[in-house]
C-alpha cells in the first residue's frame, strides 16, 4: 500500500509529531507509516484521514492511500 501521508502532512505544514498527537500516537509511528516500514490497518488509516480533516486538510482515504492500479 503506497501512501501520500508525508506529501499531505508537509502541504498542511504539520510535523510528524503534530500529526501523531492528533491521533494519540508517537512520532515514530507516523514516520514508519510514511516510509512504509509499517502498513496501517483500515481503522488506523481512517484515524489518519480524520486527523487531516481536523487540521483543515480535506482528503479521502483513496487520496491518502491510492488504490493499486491493476
Amino acid at each position: 500500500m503506497t501512501n501520500t501521508i508525508e506529501l499531505h502532512r508537509k502541504k498542511a505544514g504539520l510535523t510528524q509529531t503534530e500529526l501523531a498527537k492528533s491521533v494519540g500516537w508517537n512520532q515514530a509511528r507516523v514516520s514508519n507509516y510514511e516510509r512504509s516500514d509499517r502498513k496501517p490497518d483500515v481503522d488506523d488509516a481512517r484515524l489518519i484521514v480524520r486527523a487531516f480533516l481536523a487540521h483543515g486538510v480535506h482528503l479521502t482515504l483513496d487520496q491518502l492511500f491510492p488504490p493499486a492500479v491493476a
